[in-house]
């Protein structure tokens, strides 16, 4: 059984392997005005393609609040004439 498991492993990653050509491949065809309008930089592709791209970003993103917190936090900032003293 290990031996079917290592020809399916092997296909998989053969696989993968062409995936990824033919996605680098594409995007690379593409010109910088059409990559920029996906919001992608040509020096970017190689990280996309190999799936390294979405951890950057992630984290160097900044945390955002749920909706439900800035939502509470606009409703009292739009009433806030109700509950602050008259000047």
């Amino acid at each position: 059984m290990s031996l079917v498991n290592l020809l399916v492993a092997a296909r998989s990653a053969v696989s993968g392997w062409r995936r990824r050509e033919r996605a680098y491949g594409e995007l690379m065809a593409l010109d910088d005005r059409s990559l920029a309008d996906i919001g992608i930089h040509r020096s970017e592709i190689p990280a996309i393609v190999e799936g390294f791209h979405d951890v950057t970003q992630r984290a160097a993103a900044p945390a955002r609040m749920p909706a439900a917190v800035l939502a509470a936090r606009q409703s009292r900032l739009a009433t806030a004439h109700r509950w602050l003293p008259p000047l």
